[in-house]
């Protein structure tokens, strides 16, 4: 079976840094999904927060700061998304420099990167200290740790993520493929960038699947099933904890 007739629209409905200055909580149901192009991360997180009942935090928009319905949203790279990328920023960084008056003294690249991570990263902690909630990509996993919600990881091979890229986006293969390129690699120097990091290093997450061997509802109940068991098991760890 081939990645297009697998897919089936779901229901409606590099070290890591230093642990969180936010205690931990097994009782909160908070999914974060990392996905590369084409994994399908942009059906599989809304459609998570929906079967949930759960706030839905998409990948870096323009509504900084509003939760998203669940919803469609892209495989693609946002304009956001480039205009936080590195490369973007360090354009950005040069076209400040250039002499303009004895007194312009543009931030500097580690003042910049400070204040990226601090605006998405207070996204990510508004909606921990909410009660919960599935987001999609923003390095959450990184930014959480292992000790904070339950992470998962979606990718699979490139060619078979080019073909469910293009299903899920209704576009050519070869159109996705160059979506493909651009959003691997700017996703990739976000989080390396950032955090120092590779956000394909499956020590990151709690469960990784090859999203493009099965179909995209199929994943979707995997990740419930286990983010379910997961909150359960962390829930009892604690119950035990505090009796003893």
């Amino acid at each position: 079976m081939t990645a297009e007739s697998s897919f089936h629209p779901p229901e409606p409905a590099l070290a890591p840094p230093g642990p969180s200055l936010v205690p931990p909580s097994p009782g909160v149901l908070l999914i974060t999904v990392s996905a590369s192009y084409g994994a399908g991360g942009s059906v599989v997180a809304p459609a998570l927060a929906d079967r949930l009942g759960l706030p839905f935090l998409q990948r870096v928009t323009t509504s900084e700061g509003h939760l998203a319905q669940p919803g469609p949203c892209d495989e693609q790279l946002s304009i956001e998304e480039v205009k936080a990328t590195p490369v973007h920023r360090l354009l950005g960084h040069f076209t400040q420099a250039m002499p303009a008056g004895p007194t312009q003294s543009p931030p500097s690249t580690h003042h910049q990167d400070e204040q990226l991570r601090g605006h998405h990263e207070a996204g990510i902690y508004r909606l921990l200290a909410a009660g919960g909630g599935v987001i999609l990509d923003r390095a959450a996993a990184v930014v959480l740790g292992k000790d904070r919600g339950f992470h998962v990881r979606l990718d699979g091979p490139a060619e078979r993520r080019v073909a469910q890229g293009a299903v899920v986006e209704g576009i050519s293969e070869e159109h996705a493929r160059e979506r493909l390129r651009a959003a691997d690699e700017a996703r990739t120097a976000y989080v390396r960038r950032l955090y120092r990091c590779d956000p394909a290093d499956p020590s990151l997450y709690h469960l990784v699947i090859d999203s493009t061997a099965v179909p995209l509802d199929t994943v979707i109940e995997l990740i419930l099933v286990a983010a379910r068991t997961h909150s359960a098991t962390g829930a009892a760890a604690t119950a035990r904890a505090w009796r003893s």
